[in-house]
């Protein structure tokens, strides 16, 4: 109600300034009306007869009070009248407060009912939007979901590879170090047959003559080379540790044991080095890198 009267404030005062005015109307017709129902005694012309005062004065009481009575019928008649037009008039503006209010609660309710279908369908609004951000959050989701559905999938067929591929090369190392062991020990196995052959071979050799004959000619390129000291004496005999490599050419000679004397000494390890490179021996089983010569010069 009091939205009502603010929003109709004009209307109302207006309303009422205009019941004021037809009021006021109303009663200055009324007040004119009995003005001018007083009626204006005149003289009246008699044919000079004489009356007595006493009946003059009570036919003029008579004639005044016939008068205010007609006025008093007049002002009544006036006052209904004014009151009946100003029911009228009150009906006319109840009427149209009633109207203005009936419309006012028409555009109260119209302005309520559009309120609720705002509101309703703020509500709609909102209530899809938040059904769009749930699809968006459970497709969201589904997509993480998938991704790392994805992800562990290739991590998964990426750690199978990398296991698949460590065991193939577990078995190529595996295989590899077998075929290695294997090439090591039929090469082991073929090395310790061809030692033991040279070793029979050498074995037989040694057993054989040649031995003998080609220990005999390295001495004899020996004492060939030897120059004989002064101090040397009869009877010389010397035990010579020689070094030779392939080919025969003389890396070491030393004489270990010996009954001469120091010149005697030097004197041979010198032969042995002139007698560099010393003779192949007849079969290459028979040579050795260190030597042993018994030096015994003959006399």
């Amino acid at each position: 109600m009091p939205g009502f009267l603010r929003e109709h404030s004009w209307s109302i005062i207006f309303s009422v300034a205009l019941h004021g005015l037809l009021i006021a109307a109303f009663a200055a017709a009324a007040l004119i009306s009995i003005h001018r129902a007083l009626p204006t005694l005149q003289p009246i012309a008699v044919d000079a007869v004489v009356i007595d005062s006493q009946v003059l004065h009570a036919a003029q009481s008579a004639l005044t009070e016939r008068a205010e009575q007609e006025a008093a019928r007049a002002r009544a008649a006036a006052e209904a009248k004014a009151a009946a037009q100003a029911a009228e008039v009150k009906a006319a503006t109840d009427a149209k407060l009633a109207a203005e209010e009936e419309r006012a609660a028409e555009e109260t309710k119209a302005a309520a009912a559009e309120a609720e279908l705002m509101k309703q369908a703020q509500q709609k609004q909102a209530q899809t939007a938040r059904v769009s951000e749930a699809q968006k959050a459970a497709a969201a989701k589904r997509a993480d979901e998938l991704k790392r559905a994805e992800d562990a999938r290739r991590s998964e067929d990426a750690k199978r590879m990398e296991e698949a591929k460590r065991a193939a090369d577990a078995k190529q190392a595996e295989d590899a170090k077998h075929a290695a062991d294997l090439k090591t020990k039929s090469e082991r196995e073929a090395e310790l047959r061809r030692q033991l052959a040279d070793e029979e071979h050498v074995s037989a050799v040694e057993a054989s003559p040649a031995r003998a004959q080609y220990i005999a000619r390295l001495s004899s390129r020996i004492q060939n080379a030897w120059i004989k000291p002064p101090s040397a004496r009869a009877g010389l005999d010397c035990i010579v540790n020689i070094t030779q490599i392939p080919g025969g050419e003389v890396t070491s000679a030393h004489v270990s044991q010996c009954n001469g004397d120091a010149a005697a000494r030097q004197s041979i390890e010198n032969a042995v080095y002139r007698a560099s490179p010393l003779p192949p021996p007849p079969d290459p089983a028979l040579f050795e890198r260190n030597l042993v010569i018994h030096f015994h010069p003959d006399e």
